[in-house]
């Protein structure tokens, strides 16, 4: 089971069912059902929603870095990105790339 406590951290205090539902149920729960969909694949589909929706914040850093964790290589999220762009825009395709190459040069 992934074990995440951002939202608990970060949001606790100020908004805790939002805060439980981040950690317990998307991260605790969803992310977890590796058995329907492996983390990979997860991560795939996480980082071009996010792209789409022009989400290129440290949550979209977060999920690249998961990417690159759950075995995504350079290669393939640069073609990844590629495809995306024809669906999800040129100059959000522009700007995930220039955080892809960040995370995949670390």
């Amino acid at each position: 089971m992934v074990k995440q406590t951002a939202g608990r951290d970060q949001l606790g205090d100020f908004a805790p069912k939002f805060a439980e539902l981040n950690d317990d149920v998307l991260f605790g729960e969803v992310w977890s059902r590796e058995d329907k969909l492996p983390l990979r694949d997860r991560s795939i589909v996480t980082v071009t929603a996010l792209m789409s929706q022009g989400l290129v914040d440290s949550s979209f850093k977060y999920h690249l870095m998961s990417a690159k964790n759950n075995g995504v290589t350079a290669e393939e999220m640069a073609e990844i990105i590629t495809h995306a762009a024809f669906y999800a825009g040129w100059p959000k395709a522009w700007a995930a790339f220039r955080m892809a190459k960040e995370v995949y040069s670390e």
